[in-house]
């Protein structure tokens, strides 16, 4: 049967509908798709693959994929233009997404967008600035000179491997248990305490069947198998346990099948899981007879000396574990009730997101971006360092490192074809017929799985050896100083960092005065205002997107020139010290697949003394339309005595960078002054912020105020940004709030209006970023008023339901009350049971082939097609005219009449409702 096209359009327009009788009770929710008009006047609908269901507050948009969407660890998101709608919950098919759509605006449909991490999903060749032309060839920069030390190599232990599995364990907001289950790597014959790593991986499908089938459920179905990701990461968890190191990775298929439902992503479940662990593995340190055998077979693990591993929304979960082990999340939120009986040396975080934007400032961390990622393919993660910069107290050192040719999903074997148990594949989405020049498998940039995997272990490595064994010899491998791991060849990594021993620091984000150049913001719907357009070809990890498409505080400065010899002056609004400095280190960006770029880097003190420090050289990363390679290099003039006696370092007022190639464009993101070595990092007592969501209802009369709840706890005061939307406008506002434990500075209230009118749930959202002093756990929450009056019922007045041919069946449709949300009345075409039934050519042929989306030929009975027709009653309108129109024709036949009922959610009519019917007479 040819299934219908579904058509949605206004009461106040004329319908193609056969309505109840007036008994019939209420309307009800018309889960058939349907596409929406545009607009009141506008028989418009939406794009391909969209549509809307339900009724009310069961109102959704929902989106079909004509292929099966991976589960992965990047949002999906729904946009309409440049604005974001909200985040679709996934259908059990893979392939469908719903948004309730509750006090969500729909001013416009035909921009509608799906993304993720910045990605069209929806429109895959869409790539930001596609239509900007061919990219110039790819380059490659040269590979840095090998490090002194490489951490790639095996130590000297031989290495034992086990797992553990506990009793689950439930956590606040997870209506199912999460498992406690563990793949354990120690040294073998080691002696004493030894450091403890633990992985977390991201989120990946929970399930797998033996016919190759893998879904997001939890607990999985009987028939299928959990997939063991968390045993994806034992070839790095075997490297550090031959240098020394006990090893645990842990499994969160419990959070990843349930964690679309959590306003933040599942990172406060992943952190409570990940410290629920570590409490088990203080417990066993403590008393190791009561470890399980894989624990036992191992040396006793240092508590004090721990290092979190997390790949993707992994990576976000150890950030929240390590901000939650320094400065406690609300009780009520929290699933590890634990005391903290550890400390956290440093974090690694592999392609991860960050959906809160809250890096931990006071613990040291690094960054894998992956420069093939597919997954997370905006490389989110670089806020793990740029987010950092002046919240705290800077010591701690935050470093990037670009993989080129990595993708998301090979540093995770149990993720990998060819080496996992379970289905697995390449999540760059590689086209035959349009190949990547950087990322698709073949090209001379694009890394293997085993040569992506061998140099993610050795950075894991070598982060394991300088922010826990505090070996400074690793340092230039992760700092920005240009060196490599030869282990981790033929990789090429890049890296930049800020923290450690960086001094006093220009930064775009602070008060600044910039002469020669534009201040730029990393995230910015105008063209004009924005570091990179929309048309640009590619993405910059720098700039990528948050909750608003307007955000202040993330700039840098955008140098363009024509010609050599044009400075570009940033000033401060005081002088800086670059005191016992041994270097100027900048963060430059240049366009992808460039190369050459040479930049003077001059300073003048404030008596007007001026002086050339040196000259950088930046090339570009290999770059596509498809790849986020606007990233900065790290680049750096030396700073000598000669410098300091022709100058006054304590006092520089200004930074000078003046291009000396022809033409070209670049952005500095920061500069600082730059001392080698790795200080004792020292974590700052304070406060901390999260947003909750409360949730009411409207009543009846009056007007009611309600507050979002805030709540700051820790120690000292600090500074935030908060941004509130308004439902009306659907804009978004933002101040700087000081805020301290015990005080209610983020005062943002919300009036609800009741009334006995149906209507959709109305709110408004707030979310807080740290800007000084101050970390924010939960980011996002909001106030919530949620309808409680009762759908209006609906009654069908037959205006003309027995007529002769040529002119329209009609009734007149009502609701029983105004309502403040469209409510519809959804009904199938039933085929005819006593008599002859209407066939395709006895009705309009326009109105058939709108309803259908098919041809009247050849003549068959109207049922036959599967019509759903329906009306729907925008807001303040209580009445409608609906009609079938009719042909007449020269032949004489019998009456023939039409029949429909009222469907149900899943769109087969309705168990009792009363069957409608017309009748057409004939004409001759």
């Amino acid at each position: 049967m040819n299934r219908a096209r579904r058509i949605w359009v206004t009461a106040a327009a004329v319908l193609a509908i056969v309505g109840s009788s007036p008994g019939w009770a209420q309307a009800q929710p018309a889960t058939g798709t349907r596409p929406l008009a545009e607009s009141a006047d506008s028989d418009e609908g939406l794009p391909p693959d969209w549509s809307v269901t339900g009724e009310g507050s069961a109102r959704k948009l929902v989106w079909r994929s004509d292929a099966r969407v991976p589960m992965g660890d990047a949002r999906v998101e729904f946009y309409a233009g440049d604005r974001l709608l909200g985040h679709p919950a996934p259908a059990k098919d893979g392939r469908t997404f719903r948004l309730g759509l509750d006090g969500v605006r729909l001013d416009s449909v035909q921009d509608l967008q799906v993304r993720a991490a910045g990605r069209r999903l929806d429109a895959p060749d869409a790539a930001p600035g596609s239509s900007s032309g061919p990219r110039a060839g790819v380059t490659v920069p040269p590979r840095p000179p090998a490090n002194a030390v490489d951490p790639g190599k095996p130590g000297t232990y031989r290495t034992v491997t086990g797992e553990y599995d506990l009793d689950p364990v439930r956590l606040p907001g997870f209506p199912e248990p999460v498992e406690m289950r563990a793949v354990v790597v120690t040294p073998k014959g080691a002696e004493g305490r030894r450091p403890l790593a633990l992985f977390l991986h991201g989120r990946h499908s929970t399930c797998y069947t033996p016919q190759g089938e893998t879904t997001g459920d939890w607990p999985c179905a009987t028939g299928s198998k959990p997939i063991p990701s968390h045993r994806g990461y034992l070839r790095d968890q075997r490297l550090l346990a031959s240098q020394g190191y006990v090893t645990v990775s842990i499994s969160a298929n419990g959070i990843n099948g349930q964690d679309w439902q959590a306003e933040d992503g599942g990172a406060q479940a992943r952190s409570s899981l990940v410290r629920r662990h570590l409490a088990r593995w203080a417990d066993w340190s403590a008393h190791p007879d009561t470890a399980p055998a894989a624990v036992r077979q191992g040396p006793r693990a240092d508590l004090s000396k721990v290092l979190l591993v997390g790949h993707s929304r992994g990576g976000e979960g150890v950030n929240r574990a390590a901000m939650d082990s320094l400065y406690a999340p609300p009780p009520a939120q929290d699933g590890a009730p634990d005391p903290v009986r550890w400390h956290i040396r440093g974090t690694v975080l592999i392609g991860p997101t960050i959906f809160g934007q809250n890096p931990v400032a006071d613990v040291p961390s690094m960054t894998i971006l992956p420069g093939c990622d597919g997954d997370v393919s905006d490389l989110q993660g670089e806020v793990y360092v740029d987010g950092t910069r002046q919240v705290s107290r800077g010591a701690a050192l935050h470093s990037a490192v670009y993989v080129v040719g990595a993708n998301h999903n090979f540093f995770n074997s149990e993720w990998t074809p060819g080496q996992a148990e379970a289905p697995a594949d390449d999540d760059f989405w590689n086209d035959e017929e349009r190949r990547d020049p950087v990322c698709s498998p073949g090209t001379r940039t694009r890394l293997t799985a085993d040569q992506q995997h061998k140099a993610g272990a050795t950075y894991i490595a070598a982060a394991a050896r300088l922010f826990v064994a505090k070996d400074d010899r690793v340092r230039p491998l992760l700092d920005g100083s240009a060196r490599r791991a030869p282990s981790a060849d033929p990789a090429t990594v890049l890296t930049h960092a800020v923290g450690a021993r960086r001094g006093a620091g220009f930064l775009p984000d602070g008060k600044v005065t910039v002469g020669g150049a534009k201040l730029c913001s990393a995230v910015d719907p105008s063209a004009a205002t924005a570091c990179l357009s929309a048309e640009t070809a590619g993405a910059s990890p720098h700039f990528a997107r948050w909750e608003t498409d307007r955000e202040p505080g993330r700039r840098a400065v955008a140098l363009r020139w024509s010609a050599a010899g044009s400075a570009a002056r940033i000033s401060p609004d005081r002088p800086l010290s670059l005191t016992g400095s041994k270097a100027l280190a900048l963060r430059v960006i240049v366009p992808p697949n460039t190369s050459g770029t040479q930049l003077d880097v001059s300073v003048t003190d404030t008596a007007g003394r001026h002086r050339t420090l040196g000259r950088v050289k930046v090339d570009g990363l290999p770059g596509s339309d498809r790849t986020a390679s606007y990233w900065a290099r790290e680049v750096r003039v030396p700073i000598g005595a000669d410098d300091a006696a022709a100058l006054d370092l304590r006092h520089v007022k200004s930074l000078e960078v003046t291009p000396r190639t022809r033409s070209g464009r670049a952005w500095l993101m920061d500069a600082w002054g730059w001392q080698p070595g790795t200080p004792e990092v020292r974590e700052a007592p304070l406060p901390r912020v999260d947003i909750g969501r409360l949730t009411v209802k409207e009543g009846d009369s009056g007007v009611r105020t309600y507050r979002v709840p805030v709540t700051v706890s820790g120690q000292g005061s600090g500074q935030v940004r908060v941004f509130a939307t308004d439902p009306a406008t659907n804009t978004v506002t933002n101040r700087l709030v000081t805020v301290r434990p015990g005080t209610n500075s983020i005062d943002v209230s919300v009036k609800v209006e009741g009334n006995t009118r149906y209507g959709y749930d109305t709110g408004r959202d707030v979310f807080v970023k740290a800007v000084r002093t101050a970390v924010v756990g939960a980011h996002l929450g909001g106030v919530t008023a949620q309808n409680d009056d009762p759908m209006p019922k609906v009654s069908v007045t037959p205006v003309a339901d027995r007529v002769t041919e040529g002119k329209p069946l009609k009734w007149r449709v009502s609701l029983s009350a105004v309502a403040d949300a469209n409510v519809s009345a959804s009904y199938a075409l039933l085929p005819v049971t006593d008599g002859r039934e209407l066939s395709t050519k006895d009705v309009a042929p326009r109105w058939y082939e709108e309803m259908s989306g098919a041809s009247p030929d050849p003549e068959r009975p109207l049922s036959k097609d599967g019509i759903y027709l329906w009306v729907d009653f925008e807001p303040g309108r209580t009445t409608g005219e609906i009609r079938v129109p009719t042909v007449k024709d020269q032949v004489a036949e019998p009456a023939e009449s039409v029949r429909f009922q009222a469907i149900d959610d899943s769109g087969e009519p309705q168990p009792g409702a009363p069957v409608i019917t017309g009748t057409v007479l004939d004409a001759s």
